[in-house]
């Protein structure tokens, strides 16, 4: 059914199709992002405090294996990029999907902290070649005009699998975390490939234009003199050539410093210094992942219709007040208001930090600029959790941890404050 789909979009035919095929690569990159949401990334607060209760292993070495997760789409960034842009979402995809579910077999077996580590290793690599930055480079092939909606769908899948936590859980509850996990990894292979499938680089592939809407022909009245030259889309060296290429990665960097210390924190914090119970603390995972996903669907719209750069200086200061909100929590009321500031400034912020990227520097070399940004982004998502885990060893809780995380989100506003767009390039002389 797949393959017949897009053969009948490239033909010439009268009625017009009816769903642009790009939106079904959206959904397929929604659904692979909500698997890994449910099973591994949102769920790995669960599997924290079983880890910990089974083995007595430190929250500072299980912190670890997130910033291990984390760092390994920061140091094979360029090489993700590079295998995008040359192969297509849909190979790396399916990659990926075959090396996340033999992770969790390996995962759902390990017995020592070395195998540990090279199962979330193997993990992280899958996660990463079907995760979001595949899912962000299809619908910035795919979209133009739509662009910021498109990536904001995909990320959608996160908020979908993080409100389904609560399943993970009870499974965890019901059935153990070795068991869980061995499941998981059948369930993302068994899922995960045919999805996949449904992936195409570029629109013309199926005979198609971006947003599936030819351009509007440029007309002008005779005796009108010659536009200016069509202007090109930056190259990687271009493009870190400019303030503006570190100024987004840093402030990128700086709102997954608290957003990954979240995933892997948020449930310890909860059941230690609010007295959650398990089952509790997830419902506010899920009520946290909800609101996400409300922002996220609102942020495409926000993002394709107001400027991007003012809407990602507000949600880092958002971020910085719902953390501190949370770090100084005295009633359910403050972590509710966390849930819904850090959570709206998570699903508006998302889509915007993927799409300005293109709207700067363009589409021709876009897998190879996210793959180096990841790089710089790299800082935050290994320093985030260990700096909560690394302050939780030292003073028995978590708010001087998240006091510092919510500072240096409030730091990412000047960042993006700074990054202005770069000059355009001209077109290269015939």
């Amino acid at each position: 059914m797949a393959d017949a789909a897009p053969g009948a979009l490239a033909g010439r035919q009268t009625r017009p199709a009816r769903i642009f095929y790009g939106w079904w690569i959206v959904a397929a990159g929604a659904a692979l992002q909500a698997l890994q949401a449910a099973l591994l990334g949102q769920a790995y607060g669960a599997y924290v405090v079983l880890l910990r209760s089974e083995f007595g292993w430190s929250t500072t070495m299980l912190s670890a294996a997130s910033s291990l997760r984390e760092a390994e789409s920061g140091i094979l960034g360029p090489v993700h990029g590079t295998l995008l842009d040359r192969f297509g979402p849909r190979r790396v995809a399916s990659a990926g999907v075959v090396l996340l579910g033999l992770g969790f077999m390996l995962f759902s077996r390990v017995q020592e902290p070395w195998q540990f580590y090279a199962a979330f290793l193997v993990m992280a690599v899958g996660a990463s070649m079907c995760g979001f930055l595949t899912a962000a480079f299809s619908a910035v092939h795919w979209f133009e005009r739509r662009r910021a909606t498109a990536i904001s769908l995909a990320s959608a899948g996160f908020a979908v699998g993080g409100m389904c936590v609560p399943l993970t859980v009870l499974a965890l509850e019901s059935l153990g975390w070795r068991t869980t996990a061995l499941l998981s990894g059948a369930l993302v292979i068994a899922a995960g490939l045919p999805l996949a499938q449904l992936y195409r680089h570029h629109p013309h592939e199926l005979g198609l234009e971006p947003d599936g809407v030819p351009p509007a022909p440029v007309r002008r009245a005779p005796g009108e003199p010659q536009p200016p030259p069509a202007r090109r889309d930056f190259t990687l060296g271009e493009a870190v050539r400019t303030p503006a290429f570190w100024l987004i990665s840093l402030g990128h960097a700086s709102a997954l410093f608290v957003v990954v210390a979240m995933s892997v924190h948020l449930v310890s914090h909860l059941r230690e210094s609010q007295g959650y119970t398990l089952g509790q603390a997830s419902s506010v995972v899920m009520a946290l992942t909800f609101t996400f996903m409300v922002g996220n669907l609102t942020g495409g719209f926000l993002g394709d219709r107001v400027n991007k750069r003012a809407l990602l200086v507000t949600c880092m200061a958002m971020h910085c007040t719902g953390l501190l909100l949370l770090s100084h929590a005295v009633n359910p009321w403050m972590v509710g208001g966390f849930v819904v500031i850090h959570g709206l400034a998570w699903g508006w912020r998302g889509p915007q930090m993927t799409a300005i990227r293109a709207d700067y520097f363009g589409r021709a070399a876009f897998g190879k600029i996210m793959g180096v940004s990841n790089m710089v982004i790299l800082s935050g998502t290994i320093l985030g959790p260990l700096i909560a885990g690394f302050a939780y060893d030292r003073t028995g809780n978590y708010r001087l941890g998240f006091d510092i995380l919510a500072f240096i989100a409030l730091a990412g506003s000047v960042f993006f404050l700074l990054a202005r767009r770069p000059a355009p390039l001209p077109s290269r002389s015939p």
